[in-house]
């Protein structure tokens, strides 16, 4: 369609005339002014965050002893949030901080909790105690660094946090200052941690929900607040921070060379078609009849779970059991519930290797052995997209951790002197395309990066 009595390509010619003069100057104008508002309103924002909310007033600190059923909830609480696995360094004082976390921005050191007034928290108030945790800021004010995860443990509730704060107050006193953390500029400066809790921290306590029932709101209060489950199960980008619409989808643990597997998919680490006491069996002993947890899960096992009630862990299976992919995502990888009826063809090097080191244990169907070796055909860790945590595995060991329900936990040595690359990249594909397993082979690459 043209207009009357103009031909149709000096229409078209006058609608591609670029804009000059008066109206290009306006249009420059008004995109500077928008510019600069936005940039005005992000430095608000980000002195909002520098400055966060004015404390409360002071209370008195507590004189003489804690309450004792306050310290007794304290010390369990503690042990649900596994404090001592960063804020214990290895044969150190109990929670009197020093260990080193390394971080892909460089290392950062845990505090002293103990109520030492000079270098730990003998000089906070409960008020002071409950602000860390639930707004990332110290005592003096100064923004925390999000490898405290207080990005879950806000969802704490303040009854929670001030029983933690009385255990905390009656641990031995221990003077030790922490080392200054050693991170790369610019992640060292309160500007950098300004704008990354802009980006990805909104304080909020754990609200129930009321469609579910008390069992299954206590499991979600401990797995995403105080168990921070969500640290190293949910994803994270280049900033290090969450992924929110993936929680719990897993991915790689920092610095660690080991993947947190997804707890919500099936072929992972996922629990919806495991029973309530299969899942509580994994957490109180470390083994169950579907598996065992070995790596830093073990660790988690050991110091944190394992001392928990059954009450509270029949919670946490009830909420874990109910999680699933973000968006219908289809599984990662590729696993059988249960071994082919003959053994796997004992042809090429991955197979002969199996059949020299791993059969006599692990079976020649991967079947496993009940209460002691874990069955291979079938195992999520074994047909994991990712191979690392099975090359850790076979690299380092396998080893449980030591508990109460399982005192004498069988292992696997390591093998990380008695087999080079290839050989284990042989025998890795064969573990992950034998009896009926469909996932991707090993290179020799691959076990290079995981060593």
């Amino acid at each position: 369609m043209s207009l009357p009595g103009r031909p149709q390509g000096e229409y078209r010619h006058a609608q591609r005339r670029p804009v000059t003069g008066p109206a290009r100057r306006r249009i420059q104008v008004a995109a500077l002014a928008l510019a600069v508002l936005a940039a005005v309103a992000l430095g608000v924002a980000l002195l909002r965050e520098l400055r966060g909310p004015a404390p409360a007033a002071a209370a008195p600190l507590p004189v003489g002893a804690p309450d004792p059923a306050a310290v007794a909830r304290g010390a369990y609480l503690a042990r649900a949030g596994n404090c001592g696995g960063c804020h214990s360094a290895p044969g150190g004082a109990e929670m009197a901080g020093g260990r080193g976390i390394d971080t892909p921005f460089g290392t950062v050191y845990a505090g002293n909790l103990t109520p030492d007034p000079e270098t730990g928290l003998g000089g906070w108030s409960a008020e002071d105690f409950w602000r860390a945790l639930h707004h990332g800021r110290s005592r003096d004010g100064r923004l925390l660094v999000p490898v405290f995860p207080y990005p879950e443990y806000t969802r704490v509730r303040r009854a929670d946090a001030d029983d933690l704060y009385a255990y905390l107050r009656s641990l031995p006193a221990v003077r030790q200052s922490a080392p200054a953390h050693t991170l790369r500029f610019p992640f060292d400066t309160p500007l950098a941690l300004a704008a990354w809790r802009l980006l990805y921290f909104t304080p909020g306590e754990q609200a129930d929900d009321p469609a579910r029932d008390a069992a299954w709101n206590r499991g979600r209060y401990l797995v995403r607040g105080l168990g921070h489950c969500g640290a190293c199960h949910t994803p994270r980008n280049a900033l290090g921070g969450p992924r929110d619409a993936d929680e719990f989808g897993g991915g790689p643990i920092p610095m660690q060379r080991w993947i947190a597997p997804s707890l919500a998919s099936a072929a992972e680490a996922g629990v919806a078609d495991w029973s309530d006491d299969e899942v509580v069996a994994l957490l109180q002993t470390g083994r169950s009849a579907r598996g065992i947890v070995t790596g830093p899960m073990a660790e988690v096992v050991f110091h944190s779970t394992q001392h928990l009630r059954d009450e509270d862990l029949r919670a946490m299976a009830r909420y874990l059991r109910t999680l699933a992919p973000a968006g219908g995502a289809a599984p990662r990888s590729v696993a059988m519930t249960a071994p082919p009826p003959g053994p796997a063809p004992a042809e090429g090097p991955g197979a002969r290797l199996y059949a020299r080191h791993c059969a006599d244990c692990h079976g020649d169907r991967g079947q496993g052995r009940a209460g002691a070796y874990p069955a291979l055909a079938g195992n999520r860790t074994v047909t994991l997209d990712s191979p690392v945590n099975l090359l850790r595995t076979v690299l380092l060991g396998g080893f449980g951790p030591v508990t109460a329900g399982n005192p004498r936990p069988y292992g696997m040595p390591p093998y990380a002197g008695r087999l080079n690359d290839e050989e284990l990249a042989a025998l890795a594909t064969y573990l992950r395309q034998a009896w009926g397993h469909a996932a991707p082979p090993v290179s020799a690459l691959d076990v290079l990066a995981a060593r």
